[in-house]
């Protein structure tokens, strides 16, 4: 799922705001301490109707949950919103005790600042003496651990990112079918060749702009970023300085790469790239019909084409190919992946936090565990699922994906990263629309990085 996706991000208009939170109070009734004996679950719900993934997923574990414990209730509290509106309406949620649930579903780079803002309970105590936290990976740990060393979620699954590609649009231009590009300039010659042959397609999709909130960041801006450079140093973060990286050539050439997208109009149309549900429109309808050549995407996307989901789509591994995001100009280590993921956390003013425990707990067994990482097309970050062979050959592509976690990257998830993030979404958006040339998004950038961060700012 996308990255998917805090205090430290800024709030949508005071109008938004209050209207939101008016909507989380209704949402939460009388506080998560209202019962002792009802557990308030929220989680992000899809905003497209047909995908009911997560819904399904927790629906099960209440039933187990219920059962096992007699006399205890969940209720399922869903928010339905795009990603930067689910952050908002859930730090809403975290400020009171009246409004907070017992648990929630952190985005791994949300959840930083979020403990910098008191809202998240640390779990040391309950991990200490859970069995199941020993076969974690350590990656997937660091993720969830904040800079006072202590662990504030529980993660349920990893993602990759890389090229998805459609081999019947890759014919028509004249492109093989195990296409595999080792530069930049081969991902746009691709591009290039099926705008001249196969008219009517998109020929490529990379997410932009503030509407497309953390994707546009991570699925598209930070997957050429960390492809630049020599691939031994965090292009992004500078973390002996422990500074955040200004005036890099590297910055400006991703930002190259994302306006000769849009300028030789290779990408979707403006309108259509800044639409908050570009996600839902690429994944349930451009590739499933045939209308776009090359998405540089996520692991998770079939999940929105299995059975059930309203976008079914069997055919979909034989059609669609896949390959690796290649480094700038091919220099080792030749592939580039970010990964990042989303977490269970107990708030800092939840009313049943051992309840919620236990919640985790169910849901986080092998057999559950697995369950998900399944039905969500996720990347298990259990040793004990990912050895399973029932796992690595339940769909095709998750072999493919999970072998990108040797060459993957995680972002710099520290309690300015948000803000950073939109930072840089700012600057993909004025190259995007041909309001900003690169030199001057770059510039831009880095004026509001040193605002972002405090001036904790380094040159390159």
């Amino acid at each position: 799922m996308p990255v998917r996706p805090t205090a430290a991000f800024p709030l949508l208009p005071v109008l938004l705001t209050t209207a939101l939170a008016a909507t989380t109070l209704t949402a939460c009734g009388n506080g998560s301490g209202s019962s002792p004996n009802t557990l308030k679950v929220s989680f992000k719900q899809s905003t497209d109707n047909s995908i009911k993934v997560m819904d399904g997923f927790l629906a099960d574990i209440k039933k187990q949950f219920e059962k096992k414990y007699p006399g205890k209730k969940v209720e399922l509290v869903p928010i339905k919103a795009p990603d930067s509106e689910y952050y908002t309406k859930l730090q809403q949620m975290l400020r009171s005790p009246k409004t907070a649930p017992d648990l929630v579903y952190e985005d791994t780079f949300l959840i930083n600042s979020d403990i910098t803002s008191g809202y998240l309970k640390p779990l040391d105590p309950y991990l200490d003496t859970w069995p199941d936290w020993k076969q974690f990976i350590g990656t997937a740990k660091t993720a969830a651990r904040a800079e006072d060393g202590k662990t504030y979620g529980v993660p349920d699954g990893t993602d990759t990112r890389g090229l998805w590609f459609d081999k019947g649009i890759f014919k028509k231009a004249g492109l093989p079918a195990d296409w595999q590009p080792k530069t930049w300039d081969e991902v746009l010659a691709a591009a290039r060749a099926i705008k001249k042959k196969v008219p009517g397609v998109t020929p490529i999709n990379v997410y932009t702009g503030k509407p497309a909130g953390e994707a546009a960041t991570m699925q598209t801006f930070e997957m050429l970023l960390y492809g630049t450079g020599d691939g031994t140093t965090d292009p992004l973060y500078d973390k002996s300085a422990k500074k955040w990286i200004a005036g890099s050539q590297g910055f400006k050439d991703a930002l190259r790469f994302v306006e000769t997208v849009y300028k030789e109009k290779l990408g979707p149309d403006v309108s259509d790239a800044l639409d908050p549900n570009i996600q839902t429109i690429v994944a349930g309808d451009l590739l499933p019909k045939g209308k776009l050549g090359i998405a540089l995407d996520g692991s998770w996307l079939p999940q929105a084409w299995l059975k059930g989901s309203g976008h079914e789509w069997p055919q979909w591994s034989s059609e669609l190919g896949l390959a690796y995001m290649p480094t700038q100009h091919g220099q080792a280590p030749g592939k580039v992946s970010m990964s990042g993921g989303w977490t269970w956390a107990i708030p800092a003013k939840a009313g049943n936090p051992d309840l919620a425990f236990d919640f985790i707990r169910t849901m986080q067994t092998k057999a559950n565990a697995e369950k998900w990482y399944i039905a969500n097309s996720g990347i298990a970050v259990r040793d004990d699922v990912a050895r399973d062979p029932s796992y690595t050959s339940a769909q095709p592509g998750i072999k493919f994906f999970t072998d990108l976690v040797s060459s993957t990257h995680y972002r710099p998830a520290y309690p300015a990263y948000p803000k950073v993030s939109t930072a840089i979404q700012e600057a993909m958006e004025g190259v995007t629309t041909g309001d900003l040339s690169v030199d001057k998004a770059a510039s831009g950038y880095d004026d509001a990085l040193k605002d972002a961060t405090d001036n904790q700012v380094v040159k390159k």
